[in-house]
């Protein structure tokens, strides 16, 4: 700053003696314009010299890059990076006798192993790149998300571990699962086996089951106690908050005038979904939207994935366009993906998982439309990394959430009864101070 003020100083300095010149000279001299011309052109000259010599005082010339650091440079790498972290040269070099002139650039830990980089150094003025070679490895014990919700066996069928657990692991595609134990389906019985889930660098996951064998796989039990909406909003009285419900084929033809005269003020949709093969229409969608748009209810609309490539996910948002056909809704497109019970058979790591999802938001926003992640309390704890802070939509079912991620909509029940609609329909909760961009 005090450099600025001096050079202001010297500026408006010779300013004023060009000024007490110039008035000097027309007092004496017969050609006064031609003279008060010469003389402002003078100081012109002047004033752009000092400006040129501050700027030249005040500029540091960077250092050439002399090429490859000489030996002396000495580097030393600490220890192992984890894959697919996010580490910057700093972090990997415990000790240098230079100076880093890039420590924040990200080096590359895509895949396991070996790695060598060159990063630009300053050495005794000059500027130079030195080689280093550090290691990528993958520590993660693979992620168990099935540990056998129903390890049910049929008497006489073969008995095999992948149908009956889910397991994904953070880098390798095709973690193996083993047991231990025996198991006769043969004979009708309970079997304890220790299960270990293990990925292509070694690290494990264990756990123990009982394996039943039964004469007839029994059906779910469904002894929940229905809510009516009534009871959902007077429950669940927040402030600022409104009420909704999301619906598909399983609820059938929905009367919306009555949801909306219940209470209700939105309602989100499945559009379609895909499991294997192709995508498909929601049998109810085209009536659903219609409908409730028809009643005033603000609508939104999701869609039940199982994409395993980037490609398909984009793919399948395209898709949804088309079939809003350029209607704007309230709400996000929602991304729903559970295929959680033998997820190993998708061939992804985490990275992949959470690649699918951000492809598919990419592509709705490509077009116009806001996109939104769908998901439990446990997946959205340890699966999904949500890289862009997208609006979360929550499935919890319980009296009060202990999830302590934003969320800007919560689905609080599955088991919910309203006017308009025959039988269940999950019952949803729109907190407004959260926003949905």
């Amino acid at each position: 700053m005090r450099k600025i003020l001096s050079t202001i100083a010297v500026l408006s300095a010779l300013t004023l003696a060009s000024c007490g010149k110039t008035a000097a000279v027309k007092e004496e001299s017969t050609a006064p314009e031609t003279t008060a011309a010469s003389t402002a052109s003078q100081a012109e000259k002047t004033t752009t010299t000092a400006e040129t010599t501050t700027t030249a005082a005040t500029t540091t010339k960077a250092p050439e890059n002399a090429g490859d650091a000489p030996e002396a440079v000495q580097a030393e790498i600490s220890g192992s990076v984890e894959v697919y972290s996010e580490t910057a040269v700093r972090e990997i070099i415990s000790s240098i006798n230079a100076e880093l002139a890039e420590p924040d650039v990200l080096i590359d830990t895509g895949s396991t192993g070996e790695k060598k980089m060159r990063i630009p150094i300053i050495y005794e003025g000059k500027k130079y790149e030195k080689e280093i070679t550090y290691n990528v490895a993958d520590t993660t014990k693979p992620l168990v998300v099935n540990s056998g919700w129903n390890p049910y066996v049929k008497l006489g069928q073969p008995f095999n571990i992948d149908s009956i657990v889910g397991y994904i692991d953070n880098y390798d595609r095709q973690p193996s699962v083993t047991y231990t134990g025996d198991v006769n389906t043969s004979e009708v019985g309970s079997y304890p086996i220790s299960v270990t889930v293990t990925d292509s660098s070694g690290n494990s996951s264990s756990w123990d089951m009982d394996v039943l064998v039964l004469n007839e796989i029994p059906r779910p039990e469904d002894n929940e106690p229905r809510v009516t909406f009534d009871d959902f909003m007077a429950y669940y009285n927040y402030v600022d908050v409104s009420y909704g419900i999301d619906v598909s084929t399983w609820q059938g033809s929905v009367d919306y005038d009555a949801v909306r005269n219940a209470g209700a003020e939105f309602v989100l949709m499945r559009v379609g979904f895909y499991y294997s093969g192709e995508v498909e229409m929601d049998d109810c969608y085209q009536q659903n939207i219609a409908n409730a748009s028809a009643a005033g209810l603000d609508v939104g609309v999701y869609f039940y994935s199982a994409d395993n490539t980037e490609e398909g996910a984009r793919e399948h948002a395209r898709w949804i366009i088309d079939q809003l056909g350029g209607k704007q809704t309230e709400y996000p497109i929602a991304f729903d993906w559970e295929e959680w019970g033998t997820i190993q058979e998708y061939g992804m790591n985490l990275r992949d998982l959470n690649n699918v999802f951000e492809a598919f938001c990419d592509e709705v926003e490509k077009h116009g439309y806001k996109a939104m992640l769908y998901s439990s309390k446990n997946f959205l704890e340890n699966v999904w990394e949500n890289r862009n802070n997208h609006p979360v939509w929550l499935a919890h079912y319980t009296d009060e959430t202990d999830y302590s991620g934003p969320f800007a909509i919560w689905q609080a029940s599955s088991v919910g009864r309203i006017p308009g609609i025959a039988g269940d329909v999950d019952m949803n909760i729109r907190f407004k101070n959260i926003p949905l961009e």
